[in-house]
Parts: structure tokens; C-alpha cells; sequence
């Protein structure tokens, strides 16, 4: 079952990359939520390496609270820094776990040398 969750995400990953079809691009960000390490990790990899792409997907997984801490590290990792004002609201969030990422995500991204999108 373990190995049948990985390559679940690639085929996610490769469906979303050449069809940009939005359910399996969310799919990815809910795998961010995974009590699978590897799972997480893996869906996080694709989510960076999408760069630009993902952001619309992050930012609504953020307005949904799902997966929160994760999504803002995410966010951060894909290092466009028109996601600032976004990650500004979370920084007094009640929730010091996300609080804590949001701050973590900031720093990153104000540490940009450019704004990549």
C-alpha cells in the first residue's frame, strides 16, 4: 500500500504538469497533510518544483485552513515573492504552529533576490 501512495503522487504529478487539471494539483496539496512522511515530502517536491503553477492551489488551500504550517513551508520553498502579503496574514495567527511557519515563510521569501514569476 505504501509503495501505491508514491506512485499515486507521481501519476497525480504528471497528469496536473501536462494538463494542468486543477483536482489533481489539489490532490498534491492534500497529500501535504499525509501521516506518510514520504508522502509529504514527495507531494511537497513536486509542489516546489511546479514554482509558479502551485501558487493558486496553495493560496486556496490556505482560504480552506487545510494543511496550513505545511502549505506556508511549501510556499516559501517555491520562492516567488508575490506571496508575502499573503503569508503576512498568518504570521499572528491564533495557532502558534502556524504562527511559527508563517514567520519561518517570510523570512525565506523576503530573502529573495528577485521575484520569479
Amino acid at each position: 500500500m505504501y509503495v501505491l501512495r508514491i506512485v499515486r503522487l507521481f501519476f497525480l504529478n504528471a497528469i496536473w504538469r501536462i494538463t494542468n487539471l486543477r483536482p489533481a494539483g489539489r490532490a498534491l496539496v492534500r497529500a501535504l497533510g499525509s501521516a506518510n512522511a514520504d508522502a509529504c515530502t514527495v507531494a511537497g517536491i513536486f509542489l516546489v518544483q511546479a514554482k509558479h503553477r502551485s501558487i493558486p492551489l496553495l493560496l486556496e488551500a490556505l482560504d480552506r485552513r487545510e494543511n496550513v504550517p505545511m502549505v506556508l513551508r511549501v510556499l516559501a520553498d517555491v520562492g516567488d515573492t508575490s506571496v508575502e502579503h499573503a503569508l503576512q496574514r498568518w504570521v499572528r495567527d491564533s495557532d502558534p504552529a502556524v504562527a511559527a511557519a508563517a514567520n519561518d515563510a517570510l523570512k525565506i521569501v523576503q530573502h529573495q533576490p528577485f521575484k520569479t514569476a
